[in-house]
């Protein structure tokens, strides 16, 4: 059959109403969409990425340095005539962590007692210790750490994994972000941008604790013009203008995205209550995330909802802890021992059982749990008990498919100032969870300003220490 333009109009009108016109319309994109199958098996079909807004001290956290106590109050020289300086303070005294530290598991990871339940799970945990990042301002690091660039504009990891991968069912978006209910994280929604891939990559931003988690999902509840019959008639013209459209021009991706965006909408409206609703988890899985205490309830809700996400099709589901802004997150430049702790007890315990949950329900045999920050903080003090930022050094964890556990990989020098040894940077970080996904980092590419962009820009290695 041939299928000119005036017969594929005819027969998309002989659809009918409502949304097949828009589906039929996404169905014949398809080929082109940039869902791939994985070029070898993959570990992990999918991913929840926590992310520490703010900056988290790692030296506060994961790693123990007994100079830092040795040396506790002590003007701060590493030697050979190194000029030692901060992001947005005068260098103080070295400062040892408020916090006692203890080995846990059979691996003897060292960990704070900010962190008491992630400390039980440290055997199902691979470290990465000796993360670098080349920026110390929460903006470009921020972009660094989720899109593999300093400056705005390039797509998101969540948004390149949509783009490989697709989702694992066609209700659900492939990628969803949970902000923190006081606010979005440092760079807003550009943190979960689609960039220059198809606009139907961005993450799907859910605010889990709004009278409306979804916005626009519905017609606003003061719109009584808009009924059953008015929105099919209005889909089917949309529909015919779309595709008429789309004919004229055959290169334009961003009518496809908004197409496919419409069909998924559509379908996310039936899945989205049952997805939100918690009502049918039991008061101990509730219980385990603590989501009936004040402090653990925003972030225990929205860790539970991941692992619901992810049990439905969600390919990445990124939850973030902390705003945007100088306060209620990790950048913890006044007082580490009040600030940390409070952020710490917020992420803690959800976290840990994020961690219980998956692996008691054996998805964590294929899910890939990854923590992590943008940057760690200075061993020295800032204004006596504060912390400035430090790109020399940070630590992130991962767990779950793939993952050899108890293991770690890197070093710190002994102040916990910079990076040492085994070194891995954002781009080893992507790397390493596309390859868990059956991806590799140097061929998933798109031409974009006469340039092949990938996550990993030119660089990056997978970290084959920490794989099973």
């Amino acid at each position: 059959m041939q299928h000119t333009a005036s017969n594929r109009r005819e027969f998309l009108g002989h659809l009918g109403s409502g949304l097949s016109g828009i589906a039929l319309a996404s169905l014949m994109q398809r080929e082109s969409s940039g869902a791939v199958p994985p070029p070898f098996a993959p570990k992990a079909k999918r991913v929840i990425q926590l992310f520490m807004n703010g900056g988290a001290s790692q030296c506060d956290l994961f790693d123990y340095k007994p100079q830092l106590i040795a040396q506790h109050g002590q003007k701060f020289d590493p030697g050979a005539g190194v000029r030692v300086e901060a992001s947005i303070s005068t260098p103080g005294a070295l400062m040892k962590s408020p916090f006692e530290w203890s080995q846990h598991g059979q691996c003897g990871r060292w960990v704070s007692s900010a962190l008491p339940h992630l400390a039980k799970h440290v055997d199902n945990m691979a470290f990465l210790m000796a993360m670098q990042s080349v920026s110390n301002v929460h903006g470009p690091a921020s972009y660094l750490q989720t899109s593999g660039f300093l400056p705005p504009g390039f797509p998101s990891a969540g948004a390149w994994i949509s783009y490989a991968l697709g989702s694992l069912s066609d209700n659900v978006p492939a990628f969803v972000a949970l902000p923190d209910a006081k606010g979005m994280p440092y760079n807003g929604r550009s943190a979960f941008t689609a960039g220059f891939l198809p606009a139907n990559h961005q993450g799907t931003v859910i605010n889990a604790s709004a009278p409306q988690p979804i916005t626009h999902l519905r017609p606003p509840a003061g719109a009584t013009h808009i009924t059953p019959a008015s929105r099919s008639d209005g889909l089917k013209l949309l529909s015919e203008m779309n595709t008429a459209h789309a004919e004229q021009r055959p290169g334009d991706s961003q009518l496809r995205a908004r197409i496919e965006s419409y069909e998924l909408a559509a379908r996310f409206q039936l899945a989205a209550p049952e997805l939100l609703d918690l009502t049918g988890e039991t008061t101990a899985t509730k219980n385990l995330y603590g989501i009936d205490e004040p402090q653990t309830a925003d972030f225990g809700k929205r860790c539970l909802m991941a692992r619901r996400m992810i049990e439905r099709g969600v390919r990445f589901v990124q939850v973030w802890s902390g705003q945007g802004g100088g306060s209620d997150n990790w950048d913890n430049h006044g007082d580490i021992a009040n600030e940390l702790s409070t952020a710490a007890a917020r992420m803690d315990q959800p976290a840990a059982a994020l961690l219980t949950d998956l692996k008691a329900r054996g998805l964590l045999d294929d899910t890939l749990l990854v923590w992590t920050t943008e940057f760690g903080r200075m061993p020295f003090s800032q204004g006596g008990t504060g912390r400035d930022h430090n790109g020399g050094t940070f630590v992130s964890w991962f767990a779950g498919a793939g993952i050899k556990p108890g293991s770690a990989y890197g070093r710190s020098d002994e102040w916990s100032w910079k990076a040492a040894e085994d070194i891995t940077t954002s781009y080893d970080f992507h790397a390493t969870i596309l390859h868990l996904l059956g991806i590799d980092h140097e061929k998933l590419t798109v031409r974009h300003g006469g340039i092949d962009r990938r996550l990993t820009d030119v660089y990056g290695s997978v970290v084959k220490s920490i794989l099973a």
